[in-house]
């Protein structure tokens, strides 16, 4: 494990969680973003992180391919309600829906890690293009799943001022979510 990769993750763990926060803060849940991925500084999260980093992908998906496993990831993923994993149970036939506050978060959270991720290379279709190829398989519940795609594609057409905003996300929420 390189030295430099701890200083290289914690500076890409930061720029994410402030791009998260600004992107939180616009869609006005200011809280989740203060306190967005606080476990990636855990033992658990941050040393398989660091031995796996890669600076421009997640250095989960790293560990998975090498070991079959990321003990991070079911680290993260079960305390975070970001994600629609922790929302999920495979024994179950139906999935319960994202509150509000977390499926906004999980959006935010997926802008700015493609943001981060892309670097220079980002472009407003990189998120539904990422999500088609990898966020729609997780399984989660049909109006959750709708809700996040149907954010990026606004994002396509229109760009992450378009949606990122209290009554872009309230509105869309509830025309998928609660009908």
């Amino acid at each position: 494990m390189r030295i430099s990769n701890f200083f290289k993750h914690f500076a890409l763990v930061m720029r994410h969680k402030w791009r998260v926060f600004v992107n939180c803060a616009k869609c006005g849940i200011v809280w989740r973003g203060l306190v967005h991925d606080l476990s990636k500084f855990s033992p658990t999260e941050f040393v398989e992180s660091v031995k796996y980093y890669q600076g421009n992908r997640s250095p989960i998906g790293v560990c998975r391919r090498e070991n079959g496993y990321s003990l991070a990831w079911l680290h993260h993923k079960g305390r975070n309600k970001h994600h629609i994993e922790y929302w999920t149970d495979e024994e179950c036939t139906v999935q319960p829906l994202m509150p509000y506050k977390y499926a906004v978060e999980c959006v935010c959270d997926k802008l700015a890690a493609t943001r981060v991720y892309a670097g220079r290379g980002y472009s407003t279709e990189l998120p539904l293009l990422h999500w088609k190829k990898y966020g729609n398989k997780v399984g989660g519940n049909p109006k959750t799943m709708a809700f996040v795609e149907r954010v990026f594609i606004d994002v396509r057409d229109n760009g992450e001022d378009f949606v990122l905003s209290k009554k872009y996300m309230r509105k869309t929420y509830d025309e998928i979510c609660k009908k």
